[in-house]
């Protein structure tokens, strides 16, 4: 198992666990990089530094870019591609509020494109559920869960399309987890063909804003 952390916290707020990522590189599938729903207006001198830090410890950074279900244009999407590639120096790119239905696999492979051909080595789709089975051509890795401990508790099985795909190509992002429970949580998403996870106690508005427990007690 390895560990994919939407990390939506301002450096200057919590160093700590900005230390912690470090520290935990060899545990890290990538740390999303968040800075206002996207990379900004301008270069925040914080999360240059943090990135820089989590890219020297080997982890890749991987920008953040709203695709709003397929509504923002290509363009303006790959517009923050770049600004995440020139500013913090990212390597890769996390779409989320992917549209999941086989009408959008058009646009999500031209953003894809639009992605690689502005350094991304890596794509992270977030549909938040199981898509269309043609979106596991398209990135690297695919979040077919996002949501609270009990959805989670309760989501049905993994279609058998996932079958033809290994582990280390799917994630399941789950908050709201009980801290006692997210180890369990962490062998749930093994159990059900997801290689990639996060789970985190948070709630609310901004349940990424602190660290899966395990990273805590990182060296």
């Amino acid at each position: 198992m390895t560990l994919l952390v939407p990390m939506y916290v301002h450096p200057t707020v919590d160093p700590a666990a900005w230390h912690a990522l470090v520290a935990a590189a060899p545990r890290l599938y990538g740390v999303v990089l968040n800075i206002d729903d996207g990379p900004g207006t301008a270069p925040d001198p914080a999360f240059v530094a943090a990135a820089g830090a989590l890219r020297a410890a080997g982890v890749r950074v991987l920008g953040y870019a709203d695709t709003d279900y397929g509504r923002r244009p290509a363009r303006v999407v790959a517009a923050d591609f770049e600004r995440h590639r020139d500013w913090y120096g990212a390597d890769g790119y996390f779409l989320d509020q992917v549209a999941p239905d086989a009408a959008g696999l058009r646009h999500y492979r031209r953003l894809t494109r639009a992605a690689r051909a502005r350094g991304g080595r890596t794509v992270v789709l977030n549909p938040g559920a199981h898509p269309a089975p043609g979106y596991a051509a398209l990135g690297d890795l695919l979040i077919t869960f996002e949501g609270d401990w009990d959805a989670y508790c309760a989501a049905p099985a993994a279609p058998p399309w996932t079958r033809d795909h290994p582990p280390t190509r799917f994630c399941h992002l789950v908050h709201g987890v009980p801290a006692r429970l997210c180890r369990l949580a962490a062998r749930t998403a093994e159990l059900r063909g997801a290689a990639v996870h996060c789970a985190v106690p948070g709630h609310g508005p901004n349940p990424w804003s602190a660290l899966p427990p395990a990273l805590r007690k990182a060296p």
